[in-house]
């Protein structure tokens, strides 16, 4: 019997009627302002969704866009005035950034308090310490996942593949915080499919299409499927299609459960971010 496929759309979309309730009872309006730089078509996507989504939870959302050659300076000054502008309770910076901007010290020049994506080290350092806090997005969105399938987490075996900042370490951090017991596997890591074989949660993040063997999966695993590439389809040629980092064909027959990708943690992501961003609205408000 084939895994069940977790819909992390359909649990998105209840997460996003329920802030868009929440925000009409209260007579609240969040505004989030989001940071565009360059052109990059990947980013350009993301944005458009997460200002639509904002939207339609009746939030106020605004884009700033800049050019591929703005200056670092240019960048912090935006940062500075959305720091003071009360109508903007959350800042996003859409990553990746230009080399030659410095992406710590954008971050760091948010104000903590407006930090929807987790990423300001006072929020990092406080989820490090278990304390609340503005929580990275697409890690949180995992968690939910996990909880919505496995109610209680308590003393589970979970392996992280990828050791990011932005994905990898927070989840981990969330996992511990959930009572697992938690492994971070990464490039060096000796003997990756007898690690995975060994979890009854794996959660992907390494960047690398497919690169999670499904033969590698323990029978009756949960896995979480973080990635999103863009391949060749042998089957349509000259068009493409989108994978995840486990081999999702196979994994599917030994895993209990499973994200797909699109559908899995992707719309997470951004129902976190609309979290976040009523969570700081009501914290400022207060």
């Amino acid at each position: 019997m084939g895994a069940f496929i977790i819909d992390g759309a359909a649990l998105a979309k209840n997460i996003r009627q329920k802030i868009a309730e929440e925000i009409k009872l209260a007579k609240l309006q969040p505004g989030l302002a989001v940071v565009l730089v360059g052109e990059d078509p990947a980013s350009q996507v993301y944005v458009r969704n997460k200002g639509a989504a904002a939207t339609e939870v009746g939030m106020q959302s605004w884009t700033h866009r800049l050019a591929q050659t703005v200056t670092q300076a240019e960048v912090l000054a935006l940062i500075g005035k959305l720091n003071q502008d009360k109508a903007v309770h959350g800042i996003l910076v859409q990553l990746p950034l230009p080399k030659t901007i410095d992406a710590q010290a954008v971050i760091a020049a948010i104000d903590p308090a407006k930090d929807v994506d987790g990423l300001h080290p006072v929020n990092v350092g406080l989820l490090n310490l278990g304390l609340p806090s503005l929580q990275p997005c697409t890690p949180q969105g995992c968690l939910i996942l996990l909880h919505e399938v496995l109610g209680n987490l308590a003393g589970r075996k979970a392996l992280v593949i990828g050791r990011s900042g932005i994905v990898g370490e927070p989840v981990a951090q969330l996992l511990l915080q959930s009572d697992c017991t938690v492994t971070i596997a990464h490039s060096r890591t000796r003997n990756l499919p007898d690690e995975c074989r060994a979890a009854d949660i794996v959660v992907a993040a390494l960047g690398r299409p497919e690169g999670v063997k499904g033969d590698w999966i323990k029978p009756g695993a949960v896995v979480i499927d973080v990635g999103i590439n863009r391949i060749n389809d042998p089957q349509r040629p000259g068009k493409t299609r989108l994978v995840g980092d486990v081999e999702f064909s196979r994994a599917s027959h030994l895993a209990s459960a499973i994200t797909p990708v699109p559908g899995g943690v992707g719309p997470m992501t951004i129902a976190c971010l609309l979290k976040n961003t009523l969570q700081a609205a009501k914290t400022q408000m207060t």
